[in-house]
């Protein structure tokens, strides 16, 4: 056993000491990490044609930010179709006080029943556990 444990240990570290050794198999074309170079500074332009804005004159870009978003993102107000028109044109104007008219005491509400209720009701998902209940009748 002494015998074939001495061959091992020796082996083992002749391995060890080729693996630290450069060339063969094990050399590699590297970066020189002390080769760094600064790069020259970043120059502003000399010229902009930007000047600054006066004291208490309004803004150049009209309307508020959600106004400007929308106007991006949308390309602005686009044209009505004529069906469009046609439709605003048989409704007529809006009752000015429309909005608190609808919820006084006097407003005629129609019961839609248990099922519109429930429709109105449920609760928001994408569906994949919802189960269908017929009612017995």
């Amino acid at each position: 056993m002494r015998n074939a444990l001495k061959p091992a240990i020796l082996s083992l570290s002749t391995l060890a000491l080729v693996g630290c050794g450069g060339g063969g198999l094990l050399d590699r074309d590297r970066p020189d990490e002390f080769a760094v170079q600064r790069q020259a500074p970043l120059v502003v332009p000399p010229d902009f044609n930007l000047v600054p804005p006066s004291e208490g004159a309004p803004r150049p870009a009209g309307g508020t930010a959600s106004e400007q978003a929308l106007d991006v993102l949308f390309g602005g107000p686009a044209p009505r179709s004529s069906v469009e028109t046609s439709v605003l044109d048989r409704a007529g104007e809006a009752v000015p006080g429309i909005r608190s008219a609808v919820g006084s005491e006097r407003t005629n509400t129609v019961a839609k029943g248990r099922v519109t209720r429930d429709i109105i009701a449920a609760p928001e998902g994408d569906g994949q556990a919802a189960q269908a209940v017929i009612p017995a009748g």
